[in-house]
């Protein structure tokens, strides 16, 4: 049991600092796009998050979860995720910035916490929950 709660505190560390790294990725694309190329700030947010959706994705089956689960259908189920999560946090970041003023770094900021916490508990538990380990080494 004890090994058990030391495997998940060290995926929990991994996903953390995947997750960073994606972090890393999403605000540097997004202050290229935003601050360089000066594209509508929604689509430098779709774009940046696609960037680290895929890096995160990646590195998190393979080290993290350490999965062999199928590949198409675990991208699908993420793309899922997305397709909900995506939308949202877009109309609440334009909402954010727009409406109420607020600084396009911080949203971003904010939205990047909210999909850490629900995307951790979506791919441990239902993308990647009956494939863990499984990955040969």
């Amino acid at each position: 049991m004890e090994n058990s709660k030391k495997k998940e505190a060290l995926r929990a560390v991994k996903f953390t600092l995947f997750s960073a790294s994606a972090g890393i990725i999403q605000m540097g694309s997004f202050a290229l796009l935003n601050e360089l190329l000066h594209l509508p700030y929604w689509l430098s947010y779709l774009i940046a998050l696609v960037l680290s959706v895929l890096w995160n994705f990646t590195l998190n089956r393979k080290f993290t979860f350490k999965s062999a689960t199928n590949i198409p259908i675990a991208m699908l189920k993420v793309a899922c995720y997305y397709a909900v999560f995506t939308p949202l946090s877009t109309l609440l970041e334009h909402y954010l910035t727009t409406t109420l003023g607020w600084n396009e770094y911080l949203v971003t900021a904010i939205n990047m916490i909210l999909n850490f916490v629900t995307e951790f508990l979506y791919q441990r538990f239902f993308v990647f929950g009956k494939s863990i380990d499984t990955a040969e080494k």
